[in-house]
């Protein structure tokens, strides 16, 4: 005859009851959680995230490290229109693998266009990694504002889909040329356009939580502006300013651990 002492009934009863808890209900399991990841301007999967998304898969979690119209290798070779498909596209790759919350992260450029993106699309949340090139800036102004009027003059007159010659611009590298169509390149540059860190903001919906991601040794164009940018975010219990000890570049990796971390917690709190 097998005998059960009561402690052993008493913590299986406790383990039972813990899993039906509305807490234990609420967990999301990482590969429940589906991430698009963007690389910065002129990078590509290869480059900077790479370890982000790596480690976030190392964790369980659905990833998408896509490659973007301003990659090294695009030149911006669509408008923002088809590079907001694409990101569709990559979710719908995620949700045949099993996601079921949906984020959208991206780091420097990318970081800036998951703030535009999700202020714009439904997902559970948006992760911005030393979010920076907004075109409505006054650099930005300066140096691209010839590039942007001619693109102007070049729609109006009917040569929108014309392969013309253009300048982007870079902190780290100045003024370069790029090749794409007057009508994509507007799209992507227009001050007032999806560029525009400031008008993201203030499309997005308060119940969009944002992990807005500035490392301690950013550029300092972007830690000038850092609280103010992200002051302007609508105000959501879960969202939070991130500041990882690491450097513009190294933020992505720097961030993994707290991505996991924020992501999860978004994810619980959607399941209640």
């Amino acid at each position: 005859m097998i005998r059960i002492s009561r402690f052993c009934v008493t913590l299986a009863l406790a383990i039972v009851a813990a899993a039906l808890s509305p807490a234990a209900a609420a967990q999301t399991p990482p590969s429940a959680i589906g991430i698009v990841v963007m690389h910065g301007k002129g990078g590509s999967p290869a480059k900077f995230v790479s370890d982000l998304a790596s480690g976030l898969e190392q964790k369980g979690i659905l990833v998408a490290n896509i490659e973007m119209p301003w990659s090294g290798r695009r030149d911006y070779d669509v408008s923002v229109s088809v590079a907001e498909k694409e990101i569709q596209s990559a979710f719908e790759g995620l949700r045949g693998k099993g996601a079921k919350k949906l984020f959208v992260a991206g780091h420097s450029q990318g970081g800036l266009f998951a703030l535009y993106y999700g202020s714009a699309h439904p997902v559970n949340g948006i992760i911005a990694i030393a979010p920076g090139g907004s075109v409505n800036s006054p650099v930005y102004r300066e140096k691209l504002g010839e590039s942007v009027e001619r693109a102007r003059k070049l729609v109006a007159e009917g040569k929108g889909e014309e392969k013309t010659r253009f300048m982007d611009y870079e902190g780290s590298r100045g003024v370069y040329p790029i090749t794409t169509t007057p009508a994509a390149y507007l799209s992507w540059f227009d001050p007032d356009g999806a560029m525009n860190q400031m008008k993201a903001h203030k499309a997005m919906s308060p119940q969009m939580p944002v992990l807005y991601i500035v490392p301690k040794n950013d550029y300092p164009g972007l830690l000038r502006v850092k609280q103010m940018m992200f002051d302007a975010l609508p105000k959501n219990p879960l969202t939070r300013l991130y500041e990882p000890d690491s450097s513009h570049l190294e933020a992505p990796s720097a961030s993994r651990e707290e991505i996991a971390r924020w992501a999860a917690e978004v994810a619980a709190s959607v399941a209640r």
